[in-house]
């Protein structure tokens, strides 16, 4: 249970829901807590070696599988970075567009964890690789992306972050094939701040702005000619923060990435932040290193059982088709079911368009112009086709963006009769069989059953040996059933042969629950004194918009003695004054209850009124 960051207290209070009580779970709360103190005094001081050592036997008995480590002067931990092989073939065929960010808050030691995140055939979060940060210098970024390139050996085509300066400084060194694209959602956010709440919410700037950044349907000259006059109509040409977002315009402006292959696939860092809260909810801020990597490790089983489930749906059942047209049936053979949901749902849009004219241009293509009703203000789609060579192209360019085709060019495939899928658009990691049926699996029993490292490397052999012979023999039914009867054979063998291996010690008790165990050596240090940007304060950050929004809500301090607000009369820089009015009021209530006293004797015709007016000022001023 503390695998899936479950805590002694809850643990015991399942235990005693499944076992039926509290006399049949066999210890006490008490004793689930004790457990829990012994085991993170078990690591100590070699928790960070224990989480190196955890890692570099992974590398040494696992095919394909990286790990990276860079220590200080003091050989403190400063950088941990691990690639397994399912992530690296996840990789080659996922890894076209890929994002990366940092999240607080995963450890004892404040180091931020960077999961390397891109998008799978069923249109999933797929991670490639992890890493530890100490700290979030342009140093520590180029040497964890040369690990990073070291291990995944090819750049990806399209890298999406947010602005941090450090990550951009890192991608320009190391990453220069890649082009690196910033996070549309942190810099539109930051649109009301800028340019003020009022100029976003009583005037159309706003709207006019998401039109023309958030589309892909317009040209770079068009984007630049339509951010002029917006500018020059709402008098902003003096807004230092909008000219340095135009001038980077290249970097995250859909406009400009157009001609960039599968670029509109990631366009913000939502992807990365989704990714985060998953590991977040298996991670707690106070856990050990091995700890972390013990969750890490459930999360990536939850996220592989996913993409099995997926592929297992996509595999054994068969989609609702919504008519009789040959390449809707066909795509539901080839493509998986989330992408195929997404072609449907292009086909099915096609009854919306018009053909308004065609005919033929040079190089045997025909031209059309598409006319889409539900974009009144737009003009015709032009669609070029070629049927000797089925070659195809659409002004929209969303094969471009997404891989996918259009509804504008399924409406020309549709009138020309066209009744088989072009093979040549049809791309390899949206197919449903991109993904063999092995992977997407966990060897780490290994490591939890062997005993001896002897055990560990015969034990894969075996493993590997046997997702080798079912590969092979996957269409041969004859021969899987004599492997089957042959596997049998084994399995009744081996409930004959009596075991029984000695008690271990407790040290090699909690070495076996977290994969790990301490040595003589001198250990790699726990990181000590790092403090990264999110590891301040507990209290979530407020910005300068919602502080203001705060302090508007909120009954302001006044002074007595000056009337001004945001102090008291306590703490007022000017000398005490008389208020002259509360004075008068004052008075009067004291001559009122002298009237009410004395009677006549306190009247103030009398001859004593003059001596008695002062007596009743001194006994206010006292008051």
């Amino acid at each position: 249970m503390s695998r899936m960051n479950v805590g002694p207290v809850r643990a015991f209070n399942m235990m005693r829901e499944i076992l039926g009580g509290f006399e049949e779970v066999g210890a006490t709360r008490e004793d689930f807590k004790n457990y829990r103190k012994k085991h993170n005094s078990s690591i100590g001081e070699y928790d960070a070696q224990m989480a190196v050592d955890h890692l570099m036997r992974k590398k040494e008995y696992m095919p394909n599988f990286s790990c990276e480590y860079i220590t200080d002067d003091q050989n403190c931990l400063r950088g941990l970075f691990w690639a397994d092989e399912l992530g690296k073939k996840n990789y080659h065929i996922f890894g076209d567009v890929m994002s990366f960010d940092a999240t607080y808050r995963s450890n004892k030691y404040s180091m931020v964890f960077v999961p390397f995140t891109g998008i799978d055939n069923h249109c999933s979060n797929v991670t490639f690789g992890a890493a530890l940060l100490g700290s979030e210098t342009t140093e520590s970024y180029v040497w964890l992306l040369k690990c990073f390139l070291k291990a995944f050996i090819k750049q990806p085509q399209v890298v999406v972050t947010d602005q941090d300066p450090a990550m951009t400084k890192a991608i320009e060194l190391v990453f220069k094939e890649s082009r690196h694209r910033f996070c549309m959602w942190h810099i539109m956010n930051k649109l009301s701040i800028k340019v003020g709440v009022r100029l976003c919410n009583c005037t159309d700037f706003k709207k006019d702005i998401c039109n023309i950044v958030w589309t892909d349907a317009i040209s770079p000259e068009e984007f630049d000619a339509r951010w002029k006059e917006i500018i020059v109509e709402h008098k902003l040409e003096d807004n230092n923060w909008l000219h340095d977002i135009f001038g980077k315009r290249e970097s995250w402006i859909p406009a400009y990435y157009k001609d960039e292959l599968l670029s509109g696939l990631m366009r913000t860092t939502s992807r990365s932040e989704s990714e985060n809260h998953f590991f977040g909810q298996l991670c707690n801020p106070r856990s050990t290193l091995v700890e972390f990597l013990s969750h890490y490790e459930t999360a990536m089983e939850s996220q592989r059982h996913t993409h099995r489930k997926n592929d297992h749906d996509t595999r054994f059942t068969n989609p609702e088709l919504k008519s009789l047209w040959w390449l809707e049936a066909e795509a539901a053979k080839i493509f998986t079911r989330t992408t195929f949901l997404d072609i449907q749902q292009e086909m099915d849009m096609m009854r919306k368009l018009m053909c308004q004219t065609y005919y033929p241009v040079e190089d045997d293509f025909m031209k059309y112009h598409i006319k889409d009703w539900t974009q009144m203000t737009s003009k015709p789609f032009e669609v070029m086709f070629r049927q000797s060579d089925m070659t195809i192209y659409c002004e929209c360019r969303r094969f471009e963006s997404f891989g996918l085709f259009c509804r504008h060019i399924f409406y020309v495939l549709r009138q020309m009769d066209i009744r088989e899928f072009p093979k040549k658009y049809v791309l390899r990691r949206w197919r449903r069989d991109v993904v063999p049926n092995s992977s997407n699996r966990n060897d780490d029993t290994i490591y939890v059953q062997a005993l001896d490292d002897g055990g560990r490397v015969l034990m894969r052999d075996i493993m590997y040996a046997n997702e080798y012979v079912l590969n092979k023999l996957s269409g041969n039914m004859a021969e899987l059933s004599l492997y089957k009867e042959h596997v049998q054979s084994y399995m009744q063998k081996a409930d004959n042969v009596d075991f029984v291996p000695p008690p271990p010690a407790k040290r090699d008790r909690f070495g076996e629950l977290t994969g790990t165990s301490q040595n003589d050596r001198l250990p790699i240090r726990v990181p000590l004194g790092y403090k990264t940007k999110g590891s301040g304060s507990h209290k979530r950050i407020k910005s300068k918009q919602e502080e203001a929004i705060i302090k508007a809500g909120r009954k302001q301090k006044q002074c007595q003695n000056c009337l001004e607000f945001g102090h008291y009369s306590t703490t007022c820089p000017e000398p005490p004054q008389r208020n002259k009015g509360v004075e008068t009021a004052n008075e009067a209530s004291v001559l009122s209850k002298t009237k009410k006293g004395k009677g006549a004797e306190a009247h103030p015709q009398s001859n004593t009124g003059g001596s008695s007016t002062r007596v009743l000022r001194s006994r206010v001023n006292k008051q």
